[in-house]
């Protein structure tokens, strides 16, 4: 039976509207709170929300459902999504629940959930509680709200766990942190300058509407202009949540998550920390990462598997092999010495790690990487069909692939957050790469537009 509220990265969809209005969201509390009295005596749950204006009638609907259990619930309020899973695996919560809809516009929101190891529910879990909500909603389970105190103690206690994974300080550097108006607009600044960076924060000023608004991680262009005014060492922007992070050279280079991937292989190669199957030094990513980072990866031994796309999917991967460093090219990384998700904050601290005990600049440790061109065309569609009953797609992709041959890559996929297809389109030269994703996305707006 396929999941029909939960995507590749929990409930997603526009705040009020179905699946994220009220009733449902209230329903989804009392499952939650059900499976929570299952799995002990006196659960609490930790909920935790980024800054859209729904958030808190979300995290209140969430917790009247959980109170209407009688499970008890407590919040850290605005926090980023890696903080909650730390916490919920730091603490004795059975479970955390997470509200916000990542790099989406405000419009939107979501709910992702966390077990007590810090890692996302599983499938299988997740049709167990969508089973439960639809059985609350016919059963006309009324929504109702539970009032809600931040315990700021929770995101501090978040702030000096990451203090703890980095040894010195950072006094040296200066850096600009775009925190796109998010989850991380007070914790990056404050955790940085606490280790002696001198911070220049930019997009840190949320007022419900503005969070990702030509901003953090997926707009990086600001941030740009910021590095190359003020002639800092380092950029970095998160997104809304802040589990993903994306950095900006002192160059002005654009450094993604595949560079990442890179730069932290190495020094974790070096250190001898790379593990993998067969002891074979591994990396996992996704479909979606560029084909010079495998090159890159397998020119000093180290092995890259591929898996869908989404972090919780990289995880699952990294679990099967025993890899240790696993991400997504959009800045998703996850090091599995330190957690249990992809988490931003984290990721800078260990690139600066790198930086530091390196004493490279980030322009020298990325240049190895070579990009090979890449398009990715997103596709508005009306409904989702197998590729294989769609013939004229079908042979546009084919056509691609017997172009291209070993020096490039074609991958279409639905997203599993929005109505959109996806194309995506690799090789040697950008002119061909753009005509072949040009050709197939036109072939499917033909078949599936909206």
């Amino acid at each position: 039976m396929s999941r029909q509220l939960f995507g590749t990265d929990g409930i997603r969809g526009v705040a009020g509207e179905f699946p994220l209005d009220p009733q449902t969201v209230h329903a989804l509390g009392a499952a939650l709170g059900d499976v929570a009295k299952r799995l002990a005596r006196e659960p609490e749950i930790l909920i935790g929300m980024d800054t859209r204006e729904s958030g808190p009638w979300l995290a209140e609907q969430v917790a009247g459902g959980l109170a209407e259990r009688g499970v008890r619930s407590r919040f850290a309020g605005v926090i980023t999504t890696p903080g909650i899973a730390y916490l919920t695996r730091a603490s004795s919560f059975v479970a955390g629940v997470m509200i916000s809809a990542s790099h989406n516009p405000y419009q939107d929101n979501g709910i992702k959930l966390f077990g007590h190891s810090g890692y996302k529910l599983p499938d299988e879990q997740e049709r167990l509680i969508e089973q439960e909500i639809f059985a609350y909603r016919e059963a006309g389970l009324e929504p109702g709200t539970c009032s809600l105190q931040v315990d700021p103690g929770l995101d501090q206690a978040y702030v000096n766990y990451l203090t703890s994974t980095f040894p010195g300080s950072l006094t040296s550097l200066r850096l600009v942190v775009d925190c796109g108006n998010g989850a991380a607009s007070q914790l990056a600044p404050q955790l940085l300058r606490g280790l002696g960076a001198q911070v220049l924060p930019l997009h840190c000023s949320p007022d419900g509407r503005n969070i990702n608004l030509r901003c953090g991680a997926l707009h990086p262009e600001s941030l740009r202009e910021k590095v190359l005014a003020e002639k800092t060492n380092l950029g970095v922007a998160f997104d809304g949540d802040a589990d993903r992070a994306i950095f900006i050279s002192a160059s002005g280079k654009i450094v993604d998550g595949d560079a990442v991937l890179l730069l932290a292989a190495r020094s974790l190669l070096a250190g001898g920390r790379l593990s993998g199957p067969e002891g074979k030094p591994t990396v996992v990513a996704t479909v979606m990462s560029n084909l010079g980072l495998e090159r890159a990866l397998a020119a000093r031994g180290i092995r890259l598997l591929r898996t869908p796309v989404g972090d919780k999917y990289v995880l699952e991967g990294m679990l099967r092999s025993g890899a240790r460093l696993g991400g997504e090219q959009s800045g998703h990384v996850i090091f599995l010495d330190y957690a249990t998700t992809g988490d931003g904050l984290l990721t800078a601290l260990r690139v600066l790690e790198v930086m530091r005990e390196s004493g490279l600049s980030m322009d020298t440790l990325t240049e190895e990487l070579e990009i090979y061109p890449q398009r990715l065309v997103n596709v508005r569609i009306r409904e989702r069909r197998p590729l294989s009953e769609m013939p004229a797609v079908a042979a546009e992709i084919r056509a691609a692939e017997a172009a291209f041959g070993p020096a490039g890559r074609v991958l279409v996929r639905f997203s599993g957050t929005e109505p959109l297809a996806r194309v995506m389109v690799e090789g040697p030269e950008i002119a061909q790469v753009e005509t072949f994703a040009s050709r197939i996305a036109g072939a499917i707006e033909r078949e599936l537009g909206a």
